[in-house]
């Protein structure tokens, strides 16, 4: 059995508490008034941090007012501080978002696993059913975060504002889909979907340790392939309704599966580096360098597989120039430049030079290297999904950002290592156990 150290668990409990400061950091700092954002604008501009719409904002308050027409000048000032408010919230929703992510994309790789009757990964089952045991808070937070979107506590979403809604013709079309009731429905289907199927298969997994025959074993194949079939159409969903409509006059229907190859590395390399730490503590004494190969090897694949989706959908959009769609690239390009690029660097670049080569595959620091590396690219991704709409030009990773980094960072551990001692690292009666004990690649 594991035993969650005292040294971890004080370290995961440390980074909430310095989480939970950073956040509420942001939420204290964010304006409450017009003249309030003004003021923060023009402070940032003066000290070199501004965006290009602060700069626009800090100089139009000295032109003369025949150069503007008020009631523009009046929207442009509450979109200002719409955007400064948005950003705590933001921060915590991708952090919120993103370790959710992980949980989830485990979850996927454990289904695949599960329906495949993979003989090589039986040895990483109790790891990844630790990992997914995190879908229950972080899944509770994230829909905690939707409702007060719905209402009204921030502006993440734009067309949850009825005002809004009355002046947009293309959301108002989109009304019998991005509704706030049916959006929380949809939510809770997602999320009550994902949880009931891996209590299932965590209990069948469990009661396949305890019983004289495959019964157990058998069920959660059955689970396992249905569950499949209502995850990919639900994550896609989920990914059009918790991310993409952010920005609700743009959509690509390559979106929900570039989501998912972003989750299902991210996934991926959160099994590989908690499995790697077990090992080094002196657990998992059968999972052997060919696990941690193909662990890396998954890793390598879905990051090729993550760029081709990412790749696909810039190059469709940019050559095909259609104004609607184009736009959230322009957006990118000409107003987040550093981490647009930054990320294709980390998810893609940096995982293809250092994987690529079999013999590193076994290395295990150098396959927690790189895990770091991806799942920080990833989180930027993530970043870049939701800045640009919800917080626009007045964005820079600060202490709220790193506020949420960390406290979701800590949660995540603490649920995690507090789930692996739960039941015994290896399971005693799955079929296939002894092959994946024997497994050399």
């Amino acid at each position: 059995m594991y035993t969650f150290s005292n040294k971890l668990k004080i370290g995961s409990l440390i980074l909430m508490a310095l989480g939970l400061l950073g956040m509420g950091i942001g939420f204290v700092s964010a304006p409450s008034t017009v003249d309030e954002a003004k003021a923060m604008v023009a402070a940032a501009h003066d000290d070199g941090h501004g965006g290009g719409h602060g700069e626009a904002a800090a100089a139009a308050s000295h032109e003369p007012a025949a150069h503007a027409d008020e009631a523009h000048e009046a929207d442009h000032d509450v979109h200002l501080l719409h955007q400064l408010q948005n950003r705590p919230w933001a921060a915590v929703y991708i952090a919120a978002f993103f370790f959710f992510m992980l949980s989830l994309g485990t979850l996927a790789f454990y289904a695949v696993q599960r329906a495949s009757q993979a003989g090589w990964s039986p040895l990483l089952f109790r790891v990844m059913e630790a990992i997914t045991a995190y879908l229950v808070p972080g899944g509770i937070i994230v829909f905690v975060i939707l409702v007060l979107s719905v209402l009204h506590m921030n502006h993440l979403f734009v067309w949850m504002d009825p005002e809004t809604v009355a002046h947009d013709e293309l959301l108002q079309g989109k009304a019998g889909y991005l509704n706030p009731v049916f959006f929380l429905v949809r939510a809770a289907i997602f999320l009550g979907g994902w949880i009931g199927y891996r209590e299932i298969s965590r209990r069948l997994s469990l009661a396949q340790d305890a019983s004289d025959d495959n019964s157990n074993f058998k069920k959660n194949f059955k689970w396992s392939a249905a569950f499949l079939v209502f995850y990919l159409i639900s994550e896609s969903m989920m990914s059009w309704d918790w991310i993409m409509s952010v920005d609700p006059h743009w959509f690509s229907t390559l979106f929900g599966w570039y989501v998912f190859a972003s989750m299902f590395v991210s996934g991926i390399t959160t099994i590989a580096m908690v499995t790697i730490y077990l090992k080094s503590k002196g657990y998992l004494p059968d999972v052997n360098n060919s696990h941690i190969h193909d662990l890396a090897k998954f890793m390598f694949g879905i990051s090729i597989f993550w760029t081709y989706l990412w790749f696909s959908q810039f190059m469709l959009i940019w050559y095909a120039d259609i104004p609607e769609e184009v736009t959230y690239f322009v957006t990118r390009i000409e107003g987040f430049k550093l981490p647009f690029f930054t990320l294709l660097v980390m998810n893609f670049i940096f995982p293809l030079l250092v994987l690529m080569n079999s013999d590193y595959k076994r290395v295990n620091w150098f396959v927690v290297m790189t895990g770091i590396v991806v799942l920080l690219g990833h989180y930027l991704d993530v970043y870049m999904m939701i800045t640009p709409a919800t917080v626009g030009d007045q964005w820079y990773i600060g202490i709220p950002e790193i506020g949420g980094i960390l406290f979701f960072a800590g949660a995540f551990l603490f649920w995690v290592f507090r789930a692996l001692t739960k039941a015994p690292l290896q399971p005693a009666r799955n079929p296939f156990i002894e092959e994946s004990r024997q497994f050399h690649y």
